[in-house]
């Protein structure tokens, strides 16, 4: 089995409801950093990853025909280029929402992981993703509002630079179905466009936001 779709759009653009979407449309298991905590033998490739190894992506994503969210976000290139037929979701939200949403959540956990009463398989996975995410994307600066923004716009421009246009489509989960749908080129659901994971949802999954 192989990647059908990717997605290459930040964490807190909707990514849990494209899972949701991607998975009632047929393209499940979908990949998600949900996928990790709740699969604790995941965490190694990501960990070789960190540490400058290669890993094989058909391992790396085997039993999964879509993929969403980070960490797999932030290896679009690789994947886009081992999975040649699979076509590219981004998924976006007005950038002062994302931020919104970033910074009480993936940005308030990162700056406080290491201290939190987590599973030590979740602290590791986190540790990845500060490696990868938090220090190549961000330049390892996740409270400063301008620096996010930045690392989310050059993100879409490089995504649209990077692959033709009937390769990808740039998506807000607020658009519903018919995008999506048209793109995937299979018929809509009668059915509301899920929606998951907010704030509270989030925290849950960790225990609790910390105070």
């Amino acid at each position: 089995m192989s990647l059908e779709v990717i997605g290459s759009g930040f964490g807190r653009t909707g990514t849990k409801s494209l899972k949701a979407a991607l998975e009632r449309l047929g393209y499940g298991r979908c990949h998600h950093m949900h996928e990790i905590v709740e699969n604790p033998e995941q965490v190694v490739d990501w960990q070789r990853l960190a540490a400058g190894e290669s890993v094989d992506w058909e391992t790396v994503f085997a039993g999964y025909r879509s993929q969403v969210d980070w960490p797999g976000a932030h290896v679009w290139r690789e994947l886009a280029k081992a999975f040649s037929e699979a076509k590219v979701v981004h998924t976006v939200r007005p950038e002062e929402k994302w931020w919104a949403s970033f910074e009480k959540t993936i940005g308030k956990l990162m700056a406080r992981y290491e201290e939190l009463p987590l599973p030590p398989h979740i602290r590791d996975i986190l540790g990845a993703w500060n490696d990868l995410v938090g220090k190549e994307t961000f330049g390892g600066i996740l409270d400063n509002k301008e620096n996010g923004l930045a690392a989310y716009r050059q993100r879409t421009d490089e995504v649209r630079e990077a692959l033709p246009a009937d390769r990808l489509l740039i998506f807000d989960v607020a658009e519903g179905w018919e995008p999506l749908c048209t793109f995937l080129g299979v018929e809509a659901p009668d059915e509301p466009f899920p929606h998951h994971n907010l704030r509270g949802d989030f925290w849950e999954v960790l225990g609790g936001e910390p105070t």
